[in-house]
């Protein structure tokens, strides 16, 4: 069994609130959510305007499903063009 973990800081263009800044990383996790099975959430630069850092976790049988699911998830964050992948760090761990 393998746990992977994804870390992704975003750049949020245009954000001038915290508000915003809550509708875009909202509407990015939960397309996530709903496309793989993942679990999301923000966990970092909350206070931050136009910086989110997110979280995703995932776990399956193989280490390969679990790196293409999470590179899916990069590719998808990215092809919703709200926020800039400025930094990605996946890590996994077996069990």
């Amino acid at each position: 069994m393998v746990v992977g973990v994804l870390k992704l800081d975003l750049l949020i263009h245009g954000s001038h609130s915290l508000k915003q800044k809550r509708s875009v990383v909202k509407s990015i996790l939960g397309r996530c959510r709903v496309r793989f099975p993942v679990s999301c959430a923000e966990i970092g630069h909350q206070d931050l305007w136009q910086r989110a850092l997110v979280g995703f976790a995932v776990l399956e049988n193989s280490e390969a499903s679990v790196h293409q699911i999470l590179q899916k998830v990069i590719e998808e964050v990215e092809r919703i063009g709200l926020a800039e992948v400025c930094g990605q760090e996946i890590e996994l761990i077996h069990y």
